[in-house]
């Protein structure tokens, strides 16, 4: 990771010098972990963003950042290109976004979630979608409180090219501003497939989020039908509730996720519930950790009369700069 993370830094540098009008960032998330029912423990660089942003001028930039971690091949810290993208902003109230751009599925609960170096937000988490892929994606203010997008992506993710068949994913969303305090999301996601027997899968979005004086909470709902294109086969649902709050300088907070099926009688493998609760805290600017506790609850192994519960806990470093 090393010589990877020096030859990427590098880069960047060479870049600012040459176009000063440019902004370099890093952002480093580790933690340490130790599982309570076993004596596994380790200390862990999950993940390393170096990017870069250039502004031409007042409707065009662009922005590059290179994803360090693991890969499927074996390798714990391998440089991936996750964005690589040109903004278009056409208009006061639209622009576009063409390359390796950042998706639209989950953005706004990952903002609500607030805690991404702790966790990913659900449909990341569980692989329902990717943050970044290679294609197109624009976003429309329709008013101050109304905003609609679409994107159009390989559906591959930004660590694999487009397979064979060459077909494209899709998804459009709404976004409402209620009130200064209350927004919610609506985005449906299409990933249709080139055999004519088989449906196009389909994932439907909706998420609320309330922000207060010192707390916030938030709520999303994921559907997912026809999953690897089965036509008919049995809806796979996540719910996902997080909310914080701010007391004396700390940050509490709290997660949970339920993955199920639509039959109350069938469970799948993936289906459970995990949690999180943790404190956080603001160390500097740019400086942040959290101790938290978590727990995942198996419903397979649950049924099957075996042990059904495994908890860690972890003490997670955000460092961005």
């Amino acid at each position: 990771m090393k010589k990877t993370t020096l030859l990427l830094c590098g880069l960047l540098f060479i870049t600012t010098q040459s176009f000063g009008q440019g902004t370099p960032s890093v952002k480093i998330f580790a933690n340490y972990n130790a599982d309570t029912e076993s004596d596994f423990k380790e200390f862990e660089i999950k993940r390393s963003y170096l990017g870069y942003s250039y502004k031409f001028d007042d409707k065009f930039s662009a922005k590059i950042t290179f994803d360090v971690g693991s890969n499927s091949g074996g390798s714990a810290y391998t440089a991936f290109l996750k964005i690589a993208s040109v903004n278009w902003k056409a208009s006061e109230n639209m622009s576009l976004n063409f390359g390796m751009i950042g998706t639209k599925n989950f953005k706004f609960m990952e903002k609500s979630w607030g805690k991404r170096y702790v966790e990913k937000s659900a449909l990341d988490q569980y692989k329902w979608a990717s943050s970044a892929d290679a294609g197109i994606s624009g976003t429309y203010k329709v008013t101050e409180k109304i905003i609609v997008d679409a994107q159009l992506i390989n559906g591959e993710g930004y660590k694999k090219s487009q397979t064979s068949d060459g077909v494209f994913r899709s998804g459009a969303g709404l976004t409402v501003k209620i009130t200064d305090d209350l927004s919610c999301r609506l985005f449906r996601d299409n990933l249709p497939t080139a055999n004519d027997t088989l449906e196009t899968q389909t994932i439907t979005s909706g998420a609320i989020n309330y922000t207060g004086s010192n707390y916030n909470v938030g709520l999303e709902r994921n559907i997912m039908q026809n999953e690897d294109h089965i036509t008919n086969s049995m809806n796979r649902e996540i719910l996902s509730l997080y909310g914080s709050i701010n007391l004396a300088g700390y940050t509490m907070f709290l997660r949970r996720d339920m993955i199920s099926t639509s039959n109350e009688n069938t469970i799948q493998s993936g289906d459970g519930s995990a949690q999180i609760f943790g404190i956080e805290k603001q160390i500097t600017k740019g400086i942040k950790i959290a101790l938290n506790v978590r727990s995942w609850e198996d419903e397979t192994l649950s049924d099957s009369g075996n042990s059904m519960e495994d908890r860690s806990v972890f003490l997670n470093v955000e460092c961005k700069f």
